[in-house]
């Protein structure tokens, strides 16, 4: 049984009263937080490290909408405007894999600070949320840790986007989690400098690999529908088996294999997602600790087995380790409408929608590519939690299965959603109207009027 140490009672100085707090800046909250600001309301963004993002600044998850294809039929609005707003900034390149543009993970930390100056956003870095301010079952706000000490940040409406409904979980609200040993697993994202472009692209030319080719590999083991098996896939897996066999890394290492992002003309090659740690808990910090460090080891041995067996690496080191891990599969709320995995697979269609995404499914062992222009509505009432007042979420923890979560944790699908509960956060505010019986027809109208596709 854990000793515990009583708190003394203390009063916390109120540093901001807001419309709008979002707690978290992936691509949900940053999301939310403009859509909110944009629609009228005043609005503050709150992220734990230094600069917002989340997965794509913070992790370094760079291949935003690597999903998209000829056929395809994509979402439109703030997701959108995120990969267009990189490529005028000059931070983006073309993705290897789609007809999209993945971005680059330092540079858009400056495209996101851009972004939220240009709607008037208040900013807020480097606080941790620790406890939210909870009156008969309504919150209205947020207690906050950081660098200036405990501070209490106000607000009428409050978006969840931390990705493990953190605030939801904290307010009482019934979540749920997979449980460990099915989660999917987490990763360490990093990249590598020195590489020779040319030697590297002629070696993929070489030897092309497609998604059948992810197939009896443990961790990267997938089922497809098999219209996606013969595309092009910017897959690794040969030089890592080699490493083994010669015994340069570790046998139990078998199953390093995975991605790369983009090749620059300098010689950076981005978004290495080649190590998968399973059975790690994203909400337990012991787990988190102990992913951290293998992650790295792993990571380190990746690189010398790239070194050694993969052409135009001969001579290339590590650059960068993403600022944390990258955490698919947490928390998801109980909705006031889990998804299902008929509906992100049947094109679901729902009255209450707030945006669309295509028949794009990663995870739990599936693969499915929207190569047909198939789509599926993400229906407002998956943004709010059952049992707590004036509280949406956004981002991958929005409710569903397994199935389900495999589509909306995607960074584009969880713009959507962030789109929508900031839209409907500064809604909610305008009509007096709670969450859970707000008017979606005028939700819907400030959604088309921002740009986003609804239908």
């Amino acid at each position: 049984m854990l000793k515990r140490i009583p708190e003394a009672a203390r009063s916390v100085d109120v540093v901001l009263e807001t419309d709008v707090l979002v707690v978290g800046s992936g691509p949900g909250g940053l999301a939310a937080a403009l859509a909110s600001a944009r629609a009228g309301a005043r609005t503050a963004l709150l992220d734990r490290h230094g600069c917002f993002g989340g997965n794509i600044t913070q992790v370094g998850v760079e291949g935003f909408a690597w999903y998209r294809h000829e056929a395809t039929v994509d979402c439109e609005g703030i997701g959108i405007e995120f990969e267009e707003r990189a490529k005028a900034m000059g931070a983006a390149m073309p993705e290897p894999q789609s007809i999209s543009h993945a971005l680059d993970a330092e540079m858009f930390k400056y495209v996101a600070d851009v972004l939220v100056q240009e709607a008037g956003i208040t900013p807020l870095l480097h606080r941790l949320c620790v406890a939210p301010i909870l009156d008969n079952g309504v919150i209205r706000g947020v207690i906050t840790e950081s660098k200036s000490g405990r501070e209490a940040i106000l607000a009428q409406r409050v978006i969840d986007a931390t990705g493990d409904a953190d605030i939801a979980a904290r307010c009482g609200a019934p979540v749920h989690k997979t449980p460990k040993e099915e989660m999917m697993a987490v990763s360490v994202m990093f990249s590598m400098s020195g590489v020779n472009k040319q030697r590297f692209i002629e070696q993929i030319k070489a030897d092309p690999q497609t998604y059948k080719d992810w197939t009896g590999n443990g961790e990267w083991d997938i089922t497809t529908t098999g219209k996606e098996d013969a595309l092009f896939s910017p897959f690794l897996r040969k030089p890592f088996k080699q490493a083994v066999a010669a015994g340069l890394i570790p046998a139990s290492l078998s199953t390093i294999a995975g991605t790369w992002g983009t090749v620059s003309d300098q010689g950076d090659l981005t978004y290495l997602n080649l190590v998968h740690v399973p059975r790690i808990d994203g909400t337990n910090a012991d787990d988190l600790t102990a992913g951290e460090i293998e992650g790295r080891r792993q990571a380190i041995h990746a690189v010398e087995a790239l070194r050694r067996f993969m052409p135009g690496c001969e001579t290339a080191k590590l650059r960068n380790f993403g600022m944390t891990l990258g955490i698919r599969d947490t928390r998801k709320i109980d909705a006031l409408y889990n998804l299902t995995a008929t509906d992100v697979r049947e094109q679901g269609r729902f009255d209450d929608a707030i945006g669309i995404f295509p028949e794009f499914i990663d995870g739990y062992g599936i693969l499915i590519l929207p190569t047909t222009g198939r789509y599926f509505h993400v229906p407002y009432r998956s943004l709010v939690p059952k049992g707590v007042g004036n509280l949406l979420v956004a981002g991958r923890s929005i409710g569903g299965d397994k199935t389900s979560h495999a589509a909306v944790r995607n960074m584009m699908c969880c713009a959507v959603a962030g789109q929508g509960a900031g839209v409907a956060a500064a809604v909610s505010l305008q009509t007096g109207q709670p969450f859970e019986r707000l008017d979606l027809a005028a939700v819907q109208r400030e959604l088309k009027r921002q740009g986003a596709r609804i239908h």
